[in-house]
Parts: structure tokens; sequence; C-alpha cells
């Protein structure tokens, strides 16, 4: 019996004595004088039992069945058990159809003892957050982390794109090392998926921003010399996409954010299904952004969005990939990376017909392999 529930038969008691009223005890117990009266009736008849409430000891009717929880704890522990709290709701509601509050998983867990990996991390420094771009595609996020997400593996790049106005993950591309394919690969599903957007924000990395950057002297400005673009530069200009550069890590918070979180949930949910190269990786990632963004992204101030379609003329092949400046001597013939190249028609036999000592612009990518185009060629 509560103390509550002691301090009501002791109340009840003295009605039934005489010793009070029952408008004394109603003020007493904060009760009508019409439960009074029925608890003095149920007293006499029942005993100190009746005040004991009914429920005690029963099951509530909308209480998880033993067998569901042990089942919740069984999956916890042999297949879901890397993941924190919040991913697991997520991962019984998709994988096997069991919908539950947070609330409840939390409780189901806690009770059986088990803590969230992220339970106990440190608080971070907080910072001031810069206001979100009101229109999708008006800036875009983009940085590399490397990071064991398939232990079998080891370290792999994992090139990401954020949109700013909405959180919503555009796109993601696993490499080997940081490098300009993975954010080409990252810049062709943007376009190919939403469109050009308008601007990129990015580290300063040299794939983004020159490394002579800030060192010309205003006099050799003024003598017209400039820094050369980078291979991305010159494909983001082509495009009509400003890059702009963050000063601190903390510049670009969306997308540094996003990599906590993708650390946790990402690297489970490739062991949970199996991946066991970075092959499948990548083949997995669009079923795994198609569930993240519906959970995560939200909805912009401006709902037209600001992607720009790419016009049907262009070849986004010959733009996202390393241009070259190479001479060709008297056979059509010029040197790349220490081997020798021989320019040939469509037909892939003819030598093609260029003015000896002429300037080509190679083109080279792991999806196109080397194309070339020239500046002088004979009309057959």
């Amino acid at each position: 019996m509560t103390e509550s529930e002691m301090q009501k038969l002791v109340v009840i008691n003295k009605v039934i004595d005489g010793t009070l009223t029952a408008s004394e005890a109603a003020q007493v117990l904060d009760l009508s004088v019409r439960q009074i009266f029925r608890l003095k009736k149920g007293v006499k008849e029942q005993g100190a039992s009746f005040v004991i409430h009914k429920n005690r000891g029963r099951k509530p009717a909308n209480a998880l069945s033993d067998e569901l929880v042990n089942h919740i704890l069984t999956l916890r522990k042999e297949q879901y058990f890397d993941t924190n709290f919040s991913h697991f709701r997520d991962l019984l509601e998709d994988d096997k159809g069991i919908i539950l509050s947070n609330s409840s998983v939390y409780r189901i867990l806690d009770n059986a003892g088990i803590q969230s990996p992220r339970k106990h991390r440190r608080p971070r420094k907080i910072h001031a957050r810069r206001e979100r771009m009101p229109q999708a595609g008006m800036l875009v996020q983009i940085d590399c982390t490397s990071f064991e997400w398939i232990p079998s593996v080891g370290n792999m790049a994992l090139h990401g794109a954020i949109d700013d106005a909405t959180g919503q993950v555009l796109a993601l591309y696993f490499t080997e090392n940081e490098c300009m394919n993975g954010y080409f690969e990252l810049m062709r599903t943007i376009i190919g998926q939403y469109g050009i957007p308008i601007s990129l924000y990015a580290d300063k990395h040299t794939i983004f921003a020159s490394p002579n950057k800030g060192k010309i002297s205003i006099e050799e400005q003024l003598e017209g010399k400039v820094v050369n673009e980078t291979q991305f530069q010159m494909a983001m200009s082509t495009l009509g996409i400003s890059i702009i550069n963050a000063r601190s890590p903390q510049a670009k918070g969306r997308v540094e954010r996003l990599w906590n979180t993708l650390q946790d949930r990402l690297r489970a949910e490739l062991r949970i299904y199996g991946i066991d190269s970075m092959e499948k990786a990548n083949e997995f990632l669009p079923k795994f952004l198609e569930r993240y963004n519906k959970r995560f992204a939200i909805e912009p101030q401006d709902p037209e969005p600001a992607f720009r379609e790419l016009p049907p003329d262009i070849d986004l092949d010959n733009i996202l990939c390393v241009k070259l400046s190479r001479k060709v001597d008297n056979g059509g013939v010029f040197s790349l990376h220490s081997q020798y190249y021989q320019v040939v028609c469509d037909d892939g036999k003819t030598v093609a017909p260029i003015v000896p000592r002429a300037k080509i612009t190679v083109l080279t990518s792991p999806r196109i392999g080397i194309r070339c185009s020239m500046a002088i060629i004979y009309m057959l």
C-alpha cells in the first residue's frame, strides 16, 4: 500500500468511526463527498484492500508483450549493437516493421542496462549558427572525411555535399583518399538529380584553391599576373558555379556535423546490410540517402529552388575532368605522364590531320579515359 493509499484509509476509518464528517474528509483528501461515501461503503464491506488501486500488479492493456520486448533486445544485441537509440528505432521500423516511439525504445533498452554509444560524449563548444539560405541550391557545402567505414577494408574517404537551405544530403561518394574525382562525382550526381547550384562552400584544400592564392604582390597584380585556377575551379567556372572558401571548420558547420551523424548511422548500416567493399558501398549510398533525407531534411523558406537546369547541348563528361595543354609532333603524337599517344579520328584508326606543333587540350578522367580537343584541324 502506498503512502497516499494509507492516508486515504486512515481518513475513511475516521469517517466510519464518526471522528470526521464526510464533508471534512472530502476536504482533506481533495475528493467529492460522493466519493467519500463510496470509499466508506467499500471499506466497510471489503476492508482495507478496497482503497488499493485495482490495476496494481496488472499489466497495462497497451503494454508491449514480453515476447516483443525480448525480440527487440535480441535484435539490439545480435544485429544492431552499434547503433544509437534513435537510429535503432528507425531501423526497427524500416527493416522489421516494428513501430515504436523513441521513449518506448529508450525505456526497453535502459531497463535492460543498455546504454547508447552517444550518451557520454563530451558537450561541444557552442558556436553561433549562421542563418540558412532561403532557397535550395543557393549554397551547397562540400567536404570529405576519412574513416574506417568498413573494418575489413580500412579507411575510406567519403565525399559529401549538403544543401544549406534544407539540410538535405545531395550526394555521397567513396574513394580511397580525398581527391578531385570524388568531388567531380559529387557534382555529377547533384547536377543530374537537382540541377546546377549557384555556389559551393568548401575549405581551402588545394583542390578548391591554389596554394599561391594571396601570394601575389600588388605590383605583380598591376602587371597583370594572376593565380591559375585549379582544375576543379575551372570546371565549376565553366558551369557558372562560384566557390566560397571557408576560413574555419566551424564556418561550414552543417557538413562537419553531418560527419558525426554518418559515422554513427552509415557505418552501422554498412555492417548490418553486409556491405564489404567500396564498390558495394557506393551502390548502397542512394538507398541510404533516400531514408536519411526523409527523416532529417527540412523545408526551405522559399519553396522555389535555385538550381539551374543543365543545357542539353553540354556534355558533362567534358567538363568534370582534368584538362591539360599539349603540343603534337609531325605524326600527331603527344606525351602525357611519360606515355605517348596519337590523336586519331572517331573511327579509332585514321590519324587525325593536325598541323604540326599545334596545341591541343587533353581531357582525362576515370569515366572518359583520354580525349582531346584540337586547336587547329585540317578539314578533309
